[in-house]
């Protein structure tokens, strides 16, 4: 559904994807389209100091889902998409995981080449870290917040297990020690679940597996000319919004190991006026949440090219 008619009235929030919403052949009708879009790719490949472009167009799809790449090849084609839209009266802004970061870059509080920097950084340093401590991560259907968190609490005697994503009402993310992780997901089952999957992760992300990653990254955010975001951005570790470029360090430093409160985030900014929900980016798993999360809001996607009308209908 697009946006409603009345739309400058209403309040738009543009959200931002995360690692999933990659496929072979991203980006490609805007780079082969317009130049502004070829001269962002072909800085990004000089930033990064590899070729994302043609992995983004040409894969193979098992280079693009490495951690290392899907990251940063995520937020350039959600920077990219954002900086060609001739309409960009938005409200408020929030993106899920990395997609926090393109949240920032639409917010005015990150320059395309620092955020595209951090992203790169970021990845590399997940993927790392999931080297260094194996770990995993599981969807969760159908079960409600409590019974996961307490199925992870049952679980966490032989190792780390804790929601990493809370999606959307009955889809949970969890993540940590395989061991953990595995008999958690015994546990939710039992407790009634009605789907319960474990994911193809380099990675337990959003959970202390992830603490080897930090300190680095910590010290680049801490270097990152960062300012304050000219709209309130949606938080993933608080689900609130942050404008204060403090605010955002320390939102951006402590996300790494924390649940993204998605579900939340969306509540809140339902809550507080937001109406129109647009996806700018890669795929459709956002819009997909935010419809399951809430009802009468009004929801839109640009991924690509042919996309842009939903800004106008």
């Amino acid at each position: 559904m697009a946006p409603q008619e009345n739309a400058n009235l209403l309040k738009t929030a543009y959200i931002f994807p995360g690692q999933g919403s990659q496929y072979v052949g991203m980006g490609k009708d805007w780079y082969d389209s317009n130049p502004e879009a070829k001269k962002m790719f072909d800085r990004a490949n000089e930033i990064l100091g590899f070729d994302i472009t043609g992995i983004c167009f040409d894969g193979p799809e098992d280079e693009l889902r490495q951690t290392s790449v899907t990251q940063p090849a995520i937020f350039l084609h959600s920077a990219i998409v954002f900086h060609l839209l001739e309409s960009r009266r938005f409200d408020a802004t929030a993106g899920h995981s990395l997609g926090e970061y393109s949240a920032l870059y639409a917010a005015g509080a990150l320059d395309f080449e620092h955020a595209l920097m951090l992203v790169g950084l970021r990845g590399r340093l997940m993927q790392n870290a999931g080297n260094v401590r194996k770990g995993t991560m599981a969807a969760v259907v159908g079960l409600e917040n409590d019974k996961v968190e307490e199925a992870c609490r049952e679980a966490s005697v032989g190792g780390v297990a804790q929601p990493a994503n809370y999606n959307s009402p009955g889809q949970i993310v969890i993540s940590g020690d395989v061991e953990a992780v595995r008999k958690a997901m015994e546990l939710a089952r039992a407790k009634g679940a009605k789907m319960v999957k474990e994911l193809v992760v380099s990675g337990a992300f959003h959970s202390p597996l992830m603490e080897a990653a930090k300190e680095e990254l910590k010290k680049a955010i801490d270097a990152a000319p960062i300012g304050d975001a000219s709209v309130p951005v949606y938080a993933n570790v608080t689900a609130k919004p942050v404008r204060s470029a403090g605010e955002i360090r320390n939102a951006l430093i402590m996300q790494l190991t924390s649940p993204v409160r998605w579900q939340e985030s969306v509540m809140n900014m339902s809550a507080d006026g937001i109406v129109n929900f647009v996806e700018i980016g890669p795929g459709k798993i956002l819009q997909g949440l935010v419809k399951r999360t809430i009802s009468g809001g009004a929801i839109a996607g640009i991924d690509k090219t042919n996309d842009t009308g939903v800004l106008t209908k």
